[in-house]
């Protein structure tokens, strides 16, 4: 623990982003998969405007920007094998752009089913399946998917579903993700507090759910961990953690490693306080899961999972502002971004020189909150599955 502690203390902002003349929050943020020596690496940033700003990395400068109009996008994401970013969007569609192109159209279009409105999604690790999480409508919450793949053959920009799950949640799917290194497994969860683990190869949806897990709450948060990635994580949007061990599905041993319903009762942060749960961050290098939360001042904690609870391991402090809503940790660089309601992008990297950054102030304004975060009712627990 000592040299885990080591390395995230010794993260120091190298880079903070340059000013924008609209103040939004920074709710997601991707970066380039591809290395090219010869070209800037680019990081794409989710803003509570709906709209998706490129990077220059390194400078931290805005080179484009694209909108989702006539819809609001949500989430970010770079293909693994090109600079293509995809976002999906509340017009019933995910967008694929190309992030060094400053063109406002979309190189691709995905068409969803109609009154869709897409929250969530992602991509295999191949660029081959795109799968997006709708909102409730009527008594429909699908995960709909479509094949990814361009057809230089096929002129059209614009792609019709595959087709659709249907059954398997009760309410909004609020997140997507696919397996790191399997392309036909798929995590989702949903405010119906349910975390659906699908193997999309199988061709119908009862037979593609290779298991359920209960949250108990509403899912803000899951993705995957462990070697081989054989293990899950979710956050809830009252501020729980549940941790998932699929290796043991066929066994008698218990798939839960951990269940808190709320962290912020149970932590201990050294000299501090935990408000909030921002993501999860597997180190493949350490072979070690960790949970990034913090404080409505701006401080972030790194939180370390075991068995036994979740342990604090460092904080960063002299940063943002305001409250931290997404980071991108490299783990080539074991560099860290980070971005927050004061509307700053900031680059950390290990062992850098500390500029001493004056932290600026927050640039919150109320009306951006509005379109990420939702209260829930209770009555989207009532429809529940057994684990």
């Amino acid at each position: 623990m000592e040299r885990i502690e080591e390395q995230f203390a010794n993260l120091n902002i190298v880079k903070r982003s340059s000013g924008t003349t609209e103040p939004t929050y920074l709710l997601g943020i991707d970066a380039s998969k591809t290395v090219q020596a010869e070209k800037e690496s680019l990081i794409a940033v989710l803003c509570s405007n709906g709209s998706i700003r490129i990077y220059d990395k390194e400078r931290l400068y805005i080179l484009r920007e694209f909108r989702g109009y006539p819809g609001l996008l949500n989430g970010v994401k770079f293909a693994n094998s090109c600079d293509n970013i995809y976002s999906s969007c509340t017009d019933g569609t995910v967008k694929c752009w190309d992030a060094r192109l400053a063109s406002e159209k979309p190189v691709q279009l995905f068409k969803g089913y109609p009154s869709n409105i897409f929250i969530s999604f992602d991509i295999s690790c191949n660029d081959h399946v795109i799968c997006a999480g709708t909102e409730k409508v009527d008594d429909d919450a699908l995960l709909v998917f479509w094949d990814a793949r361009i057809n230089s053959q096929d002129l059209s920009t614009s792609k019709d579903p595959l087709g659709a799950y249907s059954e398997t949640h009760s309410d909004d799917v609020t997140q997507v993700r696919f397996h790191p290194s399997n392309p036909n497994m798929v995590v989702s969860g949903s405010t119906d507090g349910l975390v659906n683990v699908f193997d999309i190869s199988i061709d119908n949806e009862d037979d593609a759910l290779v298991t359920t897990c209960n949250s108990v709450s509403s899912v803000s948060c899951i993705g995957w961990s462990g070697k081989d990635y054989k293990q899950i994580y979710c956050m809830t949007h009252d501020e729980g953690f549940c941790w998932w061990d699929l290796n043991h599905l066929d066994t008698d041993e218990p798939i839960t490693r951990l269940n808190i319903q709320d962290v912020r009762e149970v932590i201990n942060v050294k000299g501090g306080i935990l408000d909030y749960l921002v993501g999860g961050l597997y180190h493949e290098k350490m072979d070690k899961l960790f949970v990034v939360g913090g404080t409505n001042t701006g401080i972030i904690h790194l939180l370390s999972c075991t068995t036994a609870g979740l342990i604090h391991v460092t904080s960063l402090h002299g940063g943002h502002a305001a409250t931290v809503r997404s980071f991108c940790w490299n783990m080539q660089d074991d560099s860290l971004l980070t971005g927050g309601e004061d509307a700053q992008l900031l680059l950390w990297k290990p062992g850098a020189l500390d500029k001493t950054f004056t932290k600026k102030d927050s640039m919150k304004i109320a009306s951006s909150v509005y379109q990420r975060v939702r209260v829930h009712s209770n009555d989207s627990f009532k429809k529940r599955k057994k684990q």
